[in-house]
């Protein structure tokens, strides 16, 4: 499995931590920047690319995006086909009921390919717990849940970018290209 990691200045640190834990982990982990942090740097020059790169090979092909609140750099990042980005802010505890885990449910019935975190919200610890719980949890393939990803599909929206080919069928372009 590819594993892409980007971040905006919000998430410059963790994003940097969190790269040298999974390289440490020996995961395939390619930083695709910022290198250096720019205070007023747009996350959807860094997502976009990273989304296309996930659209082009979904299956195998998972993407960690970090900005302050993870919000935006999901909602960039679902804007392309074939791309299921979720946000994860903290395991939260409602009172007098139990809580599933968002980590484990997002990968074992959505299949998520990026995962986006809030670097404002949690911390570098739990973090490397989610990530590593992401990376680790394999998707149901329980029939339901396949059929509700085929639907959500039929919807999604066809970024111009996403089937960019040439004449031979190759794609032509790529994260590196942005």
């Amino acid at each position: 499995m590819k594993i892409i990691i980007t971040s905006d200045h919000a998430g410059f640190a963790l994003c940097k931590a969190l790269y040298a834990h999974l390289k440490a982990g020996g995961y395939e982990v390619t930083d695709v920047g910022p290198y250096a942090l720019e205070p007023k740097d747009d996350y959807p020059d860094y997502i976009a690319p990273v989304a296309l790169e996930v659209s082009h090979d979904p299956d195998n092909t998972r993407a960690i995006i970090i900005g302050g609140s993870g919000q935006g750099e999901a909602i960039m990042a679902n804007r392309f086909p074939r791309v299921r980005a979720v946000v994860f802010n903290g395991q939260y505890a409602p009172h007098g009921r139990e809580t599933p885990d968002e980590i484990l449910y997002s990968r074992l019935h959505n299949d998520s390919n990026v995962l986006s975190l809030g670097a404002r919200f949690i911390n570098e610890t739990e973090a490397k717990v989610a990530v590593e719980k992401w990376l680790s949890t394999p998707f149901s393939n329980e029939e339901r849940h396949v059929r509700r990803i085929r639907k959500i599909e039929q919807y999604a929206p066809q970024s111009p970018l996403s089937d960019a080919r040439d004449s031979e069928g190759s794609r032509t372009s790529s994260v590196h290209d942005f």
